[in-house]
């Protein structure tokens, strides 16, 4: 790692992390994430037509969902990642599966990035998966902005909003922009950030009217909402701006402040004002910890690491590709780097960066970027390339699954197939796969049922291996470790039924149910039973 002392002799590096902003776009499912996500790339440049849009020949799905079980369902199973510039400001958007049973994935790309956009649903307000992803964020104090969504509905009042979001995500807000209206009264929003009046117009797909205004006694804005509406207006503005005070951008950055935006993601309203903010206010790329201490995106010396796999990106080219985030120094193709887990060197041809599913080849990327390297089987999720030096970055989470089924290859002539595709999608970090200790069962763990269904099409569409997955009578499975190997192998000889390895060879227990587990570690003192495990720990 390098001094603070060299970052001067390192202004290029300088440049190119100032300019990055890299983010991931959360919520709960249907709140309007990946629409968010299209109209991003909208301003950006990057598409033409928003995937939302239909017409009677022509419908497109979401740029970001490529899988064809995506498109077939309507959701995001799977983490795209999306790079696009706006006003000479690289963005990499990682947008994510919006459903609880892929929630996992969504953790571990949290680790990815710098900052996230949560979109709450007006109508709905704080949902399930809203307050998971809150926790993950939390733990990690990672910069939050949020943006309401959908206020051409009848939704909730905006300040009984503001308290629900509070209480129930437990942080602070700072509005930087506030409705005018709702619903069929929708009129606009007032930006506080920049001090202007957004007009709002029904089925209006391209951008809003910007009033500039002197102030909120500008008689303009009368005119342009009318009395009634702009009474109102200036005596929200009076009562939050005495509550809120000025926008304190480090406590933003800090974790401790969210700053929150209003606006409908359908319409394209409200949309602009947010990201030109987001590429003002957001943190660019930030340390890293490590397991020998600290990388600074400044370091001279490369280094980062994989946080998702993902096979056959493509179907019609069987190919494999890790998503590496690019922590300090300059990524070269055509460069070796330091594998450390595998103590070998490696170098890509073929780097690339990506706009869903198409992909262009790239010469270098930069702290922030996240680099698509094509895999033919080196890599895990967690793994860390660098230029010689042996560290890993920490902090990336295995959970314990809920759900448990049995793997039964229903053609025997596919078995090489069907090992080949459990062991890919497993590496994705979709499921865990486990073998029960001492014989050849596959057991596949998952979060949620959707996964399940999820694999099973997979299987079969890319690998050509048809399987039945049955059900088993699982409650928990628990990674199990003792500083008294004698202690561990007692537990294991008269417990084999229930115990597995994972792809790791790491010891795991399988409980019936919430008694036998509490019993298992009351029984068991000297073993300690881990419901997550952290990569690289």
């Amino acid at each position: 790692m390098q001094p603070a002392t060299e970052i001067k002799k390192n202004p290029k590096i300088l440049a190119e992390i100032n300019r990055r902003r890299t983010f991931a776009i959360i919520s709960h499912p249907d709140a309007g994430k990946t629409t968010l996500t299209e109209k991003f790339l909208l301003f950006g440049g990057a598409i033409q037509t928003a995937g939302a849009v239909k017409s009677n020949k022509i419908k497109k799905h979401a740029t970001s969902d490529f899988m064809e079980i995506e498109r077939q369902r309507g959701i995001s199973v799977s983490t795209s990642v999306l790079s696009f510039e706006y006003h000479d400001t690289l963005i990499n958007l990682l947008d994510t599966p919006g459903h609880k049973d892929f929630a996992e994935d969504t953790y571990r790309t949290l680790t990815a990035v710098d900052s996230v956009v949560l979109v709450i649903d007006s109508v709905k307000g704080v949902e399930e998966q809203t307050r998971r992803l809150m926790e993950v964020c939390r733990m990690r104090d990672t910069p939050v902005i949020v943006f309401v969504n959908k206020l051409d509905r009848d939704g909730k009042n905006p300040f009984d909003l503001l308290d629900e979001i509070e209480s129930e995500l437990n942080i602070g807000l700072h509005p930087l922009s506030w409705p005018i209206g709702m619903g069929k009264e929708f009129k606009g929003v007032y930006n506080l950030f920049d001090k202007e009046l957004l007009l709002f117009k029904p089925n209006q797909k391209v951008t809003a009217e910007d009033v500039p205004l002197k102030d909120l006694n500008d008689p303009v804005l009368e005119k342009n909402i009318g009395e009634k509406y702009a009474d109102q207006l200036r005596e929200d503005v009076d009562l939050f701006e005495g509550v809120y005070g000025d926008f304190d951008r480090g406590r933003y950055q800090d974790g401790k402040l969210a700053p929150i935006f209003f606006g409908s993601a359908i319409n394209n309203f409200g949309v602009k004002e947010l990201l030109e903010t987001f590429i003002r206010i957001a943190p660019v790329p930030q340390k890293r910890k490590v397991t020998t201490g600290i990388v600074e995106p400044t370091d001279k010396k490369f280094s980062g690491f994989v946080f998702k796999i993902h096979a056959n990106l493509d179907p019609r080219h069987r190919d494999r590709i890790a998503f590496l985030r690019v922590c300090s120094g300059e990524f070269e193709r055509n460069k070796y780097f330091h594998h450390v887990r595998l103590n070998k060197d490696v170098r890509f041809s073929n780097p690339y960066t990506f706009l869903a599913s198409q992909k262009d080849v790239i010469e270098n990327a930069w702290p922030g970027d996240v680099v698509g390297l094509y895999d033919s089987g080196n890599f895990k999720i967690g793994d860390t390339l660098t230029e010689g030096e042996d560290f890993y970055f920490t902090g990336i989470p295995t959970f314990s699954p809920e759900i448990f089924k049995e793997v039964v290859n229903k053609d025997p002539m596919k078995t090489k197939q069907l090992e080949k595709g459990l062991v890919q999608l497993t590496d994705e970090g979709v499921a865990q796969l486990f073998t029960q200790f001492g014989g050849n069962k596959k057991i596949i763990g998952c979060v949620g049922e959707l996964q399940f269904e999820v694999i099973q099409y997979r299987l079969k569409n890319e690998y050509s291996a048809s399987v039945e997955l049955v059900a088993l009578p699982y409650y928990k499975a628990c990674w199990i470790t003792s500083r008294d190997p004698k202690k561990l192998d007692e537990f294991i000889k008269f417990k084999p039924s229930n115990i597995a390895e994972d792809k790791d060879g790491h010891l795991v227990y399988m409980a019936q149910s919430e008694w036998f587990l509490n019993t298992e570690r009351t029984n068991n003192p000297e073993i300690e039973f881990h419901f997550f495990n952290e990569v690289n720990k």
